[in-house]
C-alpha cells in the first residue's frame, strides 16, 4: 500500500502535468551527463609565459570531415561546443604579428589551400554561431599539413622552448601549426623589477642574480650595473664583485674590470675561482692557468680544481703537466667522472 503523503504528492504532480503540458516538463532540472566531444585543456609555459588552451575534442567516427562536416570558407570554432579559447599571461607574437597578454576566443576560417586563424576578443560564444569579424584582435594565415590519423580533436604544442613553441591543431590526417614566439628576456626583466620589490631587496643574492641574468641577456645593462651596486653595498664578496667586473669589461674598462677581481680573489671559494677561470680561458688561456693553478694549491684535494687546471693547460699547449693533472683528478674523482677522465688522458697519450 502506497503512503498517503506519497500518493499525495504524486496526485498533485499529475494534475501539474496535465494542466501545464510541456511547460511542466520543461522546468525539470537537467542531468549532467557525458557529452560526445569530450572537454580538454593544454598548457605550456614558454620561459615566464602561459598559455592555456581550452576546448572540446569531436570525434572523427568515419565522416568526411574537410570541406564537408567542416565546410570550407565558414568560420568553425576548431572545436565543439563552446568556442575554443586560447589564454597567454604575456604579450607574444603569433606567426611574427604581435599580440596582447589576454583570453582569446579561437575560431578558424578553413580552405583547401590555407588557412585563417582568428583571435577574438569575445571568449565565451557558442560555436562560431555568434562570431562577429569587427571584435577579431589578429588574423594570421597558415598553412594545413598532412598528419598521421588523430582520431579525436587536440591540440599539442611542439617544440617548446624557453621563447617560442609551435601549437598545432590535429585532427583526422590534418595538422595546422602556428608559431608563438615570446620575448622572454624582456618578460624575465619585468618580472625581476617585481620580484625585487619584495623581501629579496634585503639580501645580496637576488640583485646580483638579477644583475648576472641581464647580463647574460645583455639588456638593461645600465639597470644591472645599479643591481649589482646594490648588492655590494648589502654585503661585498667575490660573487657580486666578479658579476660588476664582467659589467665593467663589457662597457670597454677591462682595467678596472681586473682591478676589481683582484681585489676580491683572496675571498673566492673553489666554485667562484673555477668560474672566473673559465671566464677568462675564453679569452686569454694564460690568464685562466693562473687561476685555476690557485684554486689548486687553495684546495689540493679537489678532483675538480685539477681537472680544470688540466684542461686550462692543455689550452696553452703544456700537454705534458696536463697530463699530470688529469692524472691526480682521476685518482681524487668520484665514479661517475671516472671514465671521462680516462678518455681525456687516452687522448692526451697518442
Amino acid at each position: 500500500m502506497m503512503p498517503k503523503r506519497t500518493a499525495a504528492a504524486i496526485a498533485v504532480l499529475s494534475l501539474a502535468a496535465l494542466a501545464g503540458g510541456r511547460a511542466a516538463f520543461a522546468q525539470s532540472p537537467p542531468l549532467t551527463l557525458p557529452q560526445p566531444s569530450q572537454a580538454a585543456s593544454v598548457s605550456q609555459t614558454v620561459g615566464l609565459t602561459e598559455i592555456a588552451i581550452t576546448y572540446h575534442r569531436p570525434r572523427v567516427q568515419d565522416r568526411e570531415i574537410w570541406g564537408k562536416l567542416v565546410p570550407y570558407g565558414e568560420v568553425w570554432r576548431a572545436g565543439a561546443n563552446e568556442n575554443t579559447t586560447i589564454e597567454f599571461s604575456t604579450p607574444v607574437e603569433v606567426e611574427g604579428h604581435a599580440l596582447p597578454a589576454g583570453r582569446y576566443g579561437f575560431h578558424t576560417l578553413p580552405s583547401a589551400g590555407s588557412w585563417q586563424l582568428i583571435f577574438s576578443s569575445v571568449d565565451a560564444n557558442w560555436g562560431s554561431f555568434a562570431y562577429d569579424a569587427k571584435e577579431d584582435v589578429l588574423r594570421v594565415e597558415v598553412k594545413p599539413e598532412a598528419a598521421p590519423h588523430e582520431e579525436a580533436l587536440a591540440y599539442t604544442f611542439d617544440d617548446a622552448t624557453a621563447r617560442e613553441t609551435t601549437i598545432a591543431l590535429r585532427w583526422e590526417k590534418l595538422r595546422i601549426p602556428f608559431k608563438v614566439a615570446v620575448d622572454t628576456p624582456e618578460i624575465v626583466y619585468q618580472s625581476l623589477k617585481r620580484e625585487l620589490r619584495g623581501l629579496g631587496q634585503f639580501f645580496w643574492q637576488p640583485w646580483n642574480q638579477a644583475a648576472t641574468t641581464l647580463l647574460t641577456s645583455k639588456i638593461h645593462l645600465d639597470d644591472a650595473m645599479i643591481w649589482v651596486d646594490k648588492s655590494i653595498a648589502i654585503q661585498k664578496n667575490f660573487a657580486n664583485s666578479f658579476t660588476k667586473s664582467r659589467l665593467l669589461a663589457a662597457r670597454g674598462d677591462a682595467a678596472g674590470a681586473k682591478k676589481l677581481v683582484d681585489e676580491a680573489l683572496p675571498g673566492a671559494n673553489e666554485a667562484e675561482l673555477n668560474a672566473y677561470g673559465y671566464q677568462l680561458l675564453a679569452g686569454n688561456a694564460a690568464d685562466a692557468v693562473v687561476i685555476f693553478r690557485e684554486n689548486v694549491k687553495r684546495n689540493p684535494k679537489s678532483w675538480n680544481a685539477h681537472d680544470s687546471l688540466g684542461e686550462g693547460l692543455v689550452a696553452i699547449g703544456k700537454k705534458d703537466e696536463a697530463t699530470a693533472m688529469y692524472a691526480r683528478a682521476l685518482a681524487l674523482a668520484p665514479e661517475a667522472q671516472k671514465a671521462r677522465i680516462q678518455g681525456i688522458l687516452d687522448g692526451l697519450k697518442r
